[in-house]
């Protein structure tokens, strides 16, 4: 194992050998992978890069310097927190430990949100985005429709701020607004679009949750109470006065919770009508829709 004090200079080959038996030995499955990241990250250079220059060698300062973000990753905390960046659809957003980490499956309602703007002929849609943490969703959305105006809302002033950011960065702020609220509050007007990556975690579940994420991530991102249904029964109700004429409702779900939802829908059949499932790459139910009749 890399050595907590390093008693000579090592080689990028050599460093990335001993930090991935490092990290096996902790039990991270992604050892080699964030080794690789994290000493990109630390030398400020892409993984090709630290591929190209492999005999590059590594002085004992710098060496003493890269073990306290490996000591930080054998704690359970998540590389992204480590790096403060996450990769998300066309983006490297900015994250840390006041919004939840960007999962590649989200990517899943941005296609799907995309689809039923172009399906339906939307022109200059209005789009809402609940709970959007990092503004991963409301970005991508703002970004790959480009006539779009979109509002995004967080209870949390903490992730708020740190979305306002990834707008600045990414030229969007004119295009996006933030609101702080939970759920509806503060937010006027009707939507053609409301997208929503909710907290679905239930309280069994959360308390099953790898260290990593319950350890690290923000609570408020992903606890729903007692069932994990709570979130959703409030904002399939409320969305439907919210939408217009033939406006889409589209939800991230968790993998086992898709008949309850699909039923949470159903019990407003009156008001959503065309609702469906659409599964993630890896087969599992990942997003519901429903369009207001």
């Amino acid at each position: 194992m890399l050595p907590e004090k390093p008693s000579k200079n090592m080689t990028i080959r050599e460093i990335i050998r001993r930090t991935t038996q490092r990290l096996e030995a902790a039990g991270i499955d992604s050892a080699r992978l964030d080794a690789e990241v994290l000493l990109s990250f630390f030398l400020n250079c892409d993984r090709t890069q630290l591929f190209k220059n492999y005999e590059e060698q590594m002085t004992r300062d710098q060496l003493g310097a890269f073990d306290k973000l490996i000591v930080r990753r054998l704690s359970f905390e998540p590389v992204a927190y480590i790096t403060g960046r996450k990769e998300f659809w066309s983006f490297t957003l900015e994250v840390n430990r006041d919004v939840l980490i960007p999962r590649p499956d989200t990517e899943i309602i941005v296609e799907e949100a995309i689809g039923v703007c172009r399906s339906a002929g939307c022109s200059r849609p209005q789009i809402l985005d609940i709970g959007t943490g990092s503004g991963a969703i409301a970005l991508a959305l703002a970004r790959e429709i480009p006539d779009a105006r979109v509002t995004a809302t967080d209870v949390s002033a903490a992730a708020l701020e740190v979305a306002k950011s990834n707008a600045r960065t990414f030229g969007l702020e004119d295009r996006v607004s933030f609101i702080l609220g939970d759920l509806f509050e503060n937010v006027s007007g009707t939507f053609d679009l409301i997208t929503s990556n909710p907290p679905y975690i239930g309280a069994a579940e959360y308390d099953t949750l790898a260290s990593g994420v319950k350890d690290f991530e923000p609570r408020l991102a992903l606890w729903a109470g007692e069932t994990g249904l709570e979130f959703y029964e409030k904002l399939i109700y409320q969305a439907h006065g919210r939408l217009r004429e033939k406006g889409w409702l589209l939800l991230e779900i968790g993998a086992k919770q898709h008949e309850m939802i699909h039923s949470l829908m159903m019990v407003h059949n009156d008001s959503y009508r065309d609702i469906a499932v659409r599964a993630d790459y890896a087969g599992l139910p990942r997003v519901i829709r429903g369009r207001r009749e």
